[in-house]
């Protein structure tokens, strides 16, 4: 695959990755949540990366179904890949109850240290190394809050706007910039002024 790109660790990434790690010992999924931009999703498949775990990136939409996230469930705790679910919140809550419902049956066979995940009469090997995460954004409209029998099964992360200082300092030096920490400074007062 040859070198491929990192994210620059920040300590918003560094908590991210620390609550990310704390849930899938706890047998549960993270939910980074926060507005778009804020690496939500990339922090999630960086880990990835790092700990040598395949992530698939599932864009959920309101003409999601249940049969077609119950193959995705069974290919995850099969194969032991991370899915991350982004933007959550587009799928309906009929099929979200139906979500929370296979989550708890998987946390049950964890928690259990079972060899095998039954599933609608079916009989699956279990990978313990498997993991589930999701993404939203609370600020766009007409999307709901997850339900609390959902919630329950991903621990929350607050993602905020990350620091483009120590960000663009760390690209500077990759590129050969002697003064990166003077440039990043000038660039991040500059980046600030546009985004207001």
């Amino acid at each position: 695959m040859g070198s491929l790109t990192r994210l620059v660790v920040t300590p918003l990434t560094e908590k991210c990755y620390l609550t990310i790690i704390t849930a899938l010992h706890n047998k549960l999924g993270a939910n980074p949540h926060g507005p778009a931009g804020t690496g939500k999703t990339e922090s999630i498949k960086d880990l990835a990366k790092i700990l040598g775990k395949y992530c698939i990136v599932y864009n959920c939409s309101e003409s999601n179904d249940i049969k077609m996230l119950e193959k995705l469930f069974i290919g995850q705790v099969t194969t032991g890949s991370w899915i991350c679910f982004d933007e959550f919140n587009r799928i309906d809550t009929e099929v979200l109850s139906v979500i929370a419902t296979i989550l708890s049956n998987i946390r049950s066979a964890l928690l259990e240290v079972s060899q095998y995940l039954e599933f609608h009469g079916k009989t699956f090997t279990l990978n313990h190394n498997s993991g589930s995460f999701s993404t939203f954004n609370p600020d766009y409209l007409a999307r709901s809050e997850l339900p609390d029998n959902v919630k329950q099964f991903f621990r929350p992360i607050a993602m905020v706007i990350p620091d483009y200082q120590i960000i663009t300092e760390n690209l500077l030096f990759t590129q050969g910039f002697l003064k990166a920490p003077e440039i990043s400074k000038k660039m991040s007062v500059i980046y600030d002024i546009c985004s207001q």
